[in-house]
C-alpha cells in the first residue's frame, strides 16, 4: 500500500493574532478575545503571550484578569475572521487535489498525488503553504506532515507558533511513545485519569496493554487506543459527510450550581461535536443548547451563523447561549449542546486552513 502524505495545517492563535495584526499597539502584549471582563464574560481566544499566565478558551474573562491584570481584552469580530479564513481555501487549492476543512481556522490536506505531480515532497508542500498564508493574511501557521490525519494533527501542535513537524513512516512509534495518552483522540481528563490509576501516562506504555486488555477496560472504545497507540488511522481526507443529525449531553449525577462546572461541560461537548463533524465531513450553521433545570423544566436557545464546524465556535456561542438561561438562579440537572443546519461540505463556504 502507498504511504500516503497528509497534512495538518492550524492557524495560529487564529482570533487573537488577527487582532494583533489589526492593532499593531497589542503586538508582543497578553491578548483575550471576548465577552466582557464579568463572571459573565468568557474567553473566546487566547493569545500565546496570555497562555504563559494559564489564561485559556473558554476561561471566565473575571478569571483571566485575575490571573494577569494587565491583560488586554478585545470584543470577537467574526467577520473578520470569517473573511480572513475565505482566502485560505484558494491557496491549498493549489497544493492539494483533497482538502477538508475542519473549522474556521484548520484543516486537513492529501498531498500523495498533487506532490507527485508536482515533484515537491510534502514537507516543502507545506513550507510553501505556510509562506504563502503569511504572504496573503499576515498570520502564521503551524503544520504537520505524517502518513495519516491522526498523526498531522499531532504533529501539527507540537512546534507553536509557526511551526512545522514532520513525522516521517519509520518514525511513528518514535514519535508517539513519549507523548502523554491525551494526544489520542477520544482520551479526555477523566479517561486520562482511569489509565493513571492503571499506571498508565505515556502513549508507550498504553501500547503494551494488548487488544483484549484494552477492549475489556473500555468497550469498543479500547480498539481505536489499540489503533492510535499504533499510529493506525486509515481514514481519508475526504470532503463529503454522512451523519444528518449531531447532539450530545449530559445528565449530573448532582444538580449542578457550579457556573466552571457548566462551562467544562459545555467545553467537552463542543469538542465532541466538531469531532463528530469533521468525521462524517458536514458544516453545521446552528448551535443549540439544551437545559433542564433540577425541576425538570427543559429550554432550549439557538443561534444561527456561518457554516462551520469549528470547536472553538460551537463552544463559543453555546457559552453565549447558556447566558441567556437562568442557570445562575436554578440547579441544572441536564445539559446538551446539539448542532443543525447541516450541509456537506463540498458546499462553498469561508473556511479554515489546513496542511
Amino acid at each position: 500500500m502507498k504511504t500516503r502524505k497528509i497534512l495538518h495545517v492550524d492557524m495560529d492563535a487564529f482570533f487573537a493574532s488577527v487582532e494583533q495584526r489589526d492593532f499593531p499597539e497589542l503586538r508582543g502584549k497578553p491578548l483575550v478575545v471576548g465577552g466582557n471582563r464579568t463572571n459573565r464574560g468568557v474567553v473566546a481566544a487566547a493569545s500565546y503571550e496570555a497562555r504563559r499566565f494559564g489564561i485559556h478558551s473558554a476561561m471566565s474573562m473575571a478569571t483571566a484578569f485575575r490571573l494577569c491584570p494587565h491583560l488586554h481584552r478585545q470584543p470577537h469580530r467574526m467577520s473578520v475572521y470569517q473573511e480572513e479564513s475565505r482566502k485560505i481555501p484558494e491557496i491549498f487549492s493549489r497544493y492539494a487535489d483533497r482538502v477538508q476543512p475542519l473549522s474556521i481556522d484548520e484543516a486537513f490536506l492529501d498531498v500523495t498525488r498533487s506532490s507527485a505531480r508536482t515533484g515537491l515532497t510534502a514537507t516543502r508542500t507545506a513550507f510553501e503553504l505556510k509562506t504563502e498564508i503569511k504572504k496573503v493574511t499576515g498570520l502564521t501557521a503551524s503544520a504537520g506532515v505524517a502518513p495519516n490525519k491522526f498523526l498531522a494533527k499531532v504533529a501539527s501542535d507540537m512546534d507553536k507558533p509557526d511551526g512545522l513537524t514532520v513525522v516521517q513512516p519509520h518514525e511513528v512509534q518514535a514519535f508517539l511513545d513519549p507523548l502523554p495518552v491525551k494526544k489520542i483522540w477520544g482520551i479526555g481528563p477523566a479517561t486520562a485519569q482511569r489509565f493513571r490509576r492503571m499506571g498508565i501516562s505515556t502513549i508507550g506504555e498504553l501500547r503494551f496493554l494488548s487488544l483484549e486488555e484494552l477492549v475489556e477496560e473500555f468497550g469498543k472504545a479500547g480498539l481505536h487506543y489499540f489503533q492510535l497507540s499504533r499510529g493506525i488511522d486509515d481514514r481519508p481526507v475526504e470532503t463529503r459527510g454522512r451523519a444528518k443529525s449531531l447532539s450530545t449531553e449530559s445528565t449530573f449525577s448532582n444538580d449542578v450550581r457550579d457556573p466552571l462546572v457548566l462551562r467544562r461541560t459545555i467545553e467537552g461537548q463542543s469538542l465532541e461535536l466538531a469531532e463528530r463533524l469533521e468525521e462524517s465531513g458536514l458544516l453545521a450553521s446552528t448551535v443549540v443548547l439544551k437545559l433542564r433545570y433540577s425541576d425538570f423544566q427543559t429550554v432550549t436557545r439557538s443561534r444561527t451563523s456561518t457554516l462551520q464546524r469549528s470547536e472553538e465556535i460551537i463552544r463559543l456561542e453555546a457559552l453565549e447561549l447558556l447566558e441567556k438561561t437562568e442557570y445562575r438562579e436554578r440547579a441544572v440537572r441536564l445539559l446538551g449542546v446539539g448542532v443543525s443546519g447541516l450541509t456537506e461540505d463540498d458546499v462553498p463556504v469561508q473556511l479554515s486552513l489546513f496542511s
